[in-house]
């Protein structure tokens, strides 16, 4: 009899605590799935931008993405999704928030803040890489991947060209010239790169490259004095004069023809 009890009760202890220690082991307690089964998108949408103002990001995706999966269209749908995208970059996610910028800008072509969301993808890919801290440091600029930096260059060009008066243009016009110079400056880096290897045509090619690619730059004074110096080492004379003829017309007084391709440290690298 004794025994006939004891089985009974075990037997209600696995139907009762088993089944609640397999939803904890995977994370979905009642409590959890309860919570929000009834709750409208505009009430998910509500909680979203709370944790999203509190820069609670993963909160906040957690909310976006219960709205979406729940209410996946209208306008809530929509607003989620480009919140989403700039929480995934809050939240150290580049990859997650430029396929949502991405997602968002082929789902919704005529949407009336699709220039917000290329403004977004390129602010991504601008910080990604270089930005502002990154280009103003000590690492030499042939060291850096400028794959983000040409990214963030064509998507801030698009956003420009589609939507001139918006009100993100002028920021990615100011962008757009910084993009410019970096990858300019990029090229120079790697040609002064191949020249101190004695690899004078790549050097050659390199500084060309600048000079047909990034006119009214400040990298083309260096990328002419390259072409000028690699000339001489390969003997091309008349080359090297042409080049010289050049440097001499646009930078007279270059501090180039003293300093020689020797960078220096400007006021701002302190390391």
């Amino acid at each position: 009899m004794w025994s006939l009890t004891r089985k009974m009760m075990l037997a209600r202890f696995a139907l009762v605590v088993l089944p609640i220690l397999c939803l904890s082991a995977c994370g979905l307690l009642p409590e959890e799935i309860d919570r929000t089964a009834d709750w409208s998108a505009a009430r998910l949408y509500t909680e979203a931008k709370s944790a999203f103002n509190d820069g609670n990001w993963e909160e906040a995706l957690k909310f976006y993405r219960r709205l979406e999966s729940r209410f996946p269209y209208g306008r809530y749908a929509q607003q989620a999704q480009m919140e989403a995208a700039y929480a995934n970059w809050k939240d150290g996610n580049t990859a997650a928030a430029l396929a949502d910028c991405d997602r968002f800008i082929r789902l919704h072509p005529n949407h009336p803040h699709l220039d917000y969301m290329y403004y977004l993808k390129g602010l991504i890919t601008f910080n990604d890489d270089l930005g502002y801290m990154g280009y103003f440091s000590s690492q030499d600029q042939s060291e850096r991947d400028p794959k983000a930096a040409r990214e963030s260059f064509d998507t801030f060009k698009e956003l420009i060209a589609r939507f001139p008066d918006s009100k993100y243009a002028a920021d990615a016009e100011v962008r757009l010239n910084y993009l410019v110079n970096a990858l300019a400056s990029y090229e120079v880096h790697v040609a002064r790169y191949y020249f101190k290897r004695e690899a004078y045509l790549a050097a050659v090619n390199r500084s060309q490259y600048v000079l047909k690619n990034y006119p009214s730059t400040p990298a083309q004074e260096e990328a002419v004095f390259i072409m000028m110096k690699a000339y001489e080492k390969l003997g091309m004379e008349d080359l090297r004069v042409g080049a010289e003829r050049i440097m001499q017309l646009n930078y007279p007084d270059s501090r180039l023809y003293v300093e020689g391709m020797e960078r220096k440290k400007a006021w701002w690298e302190l390391f």
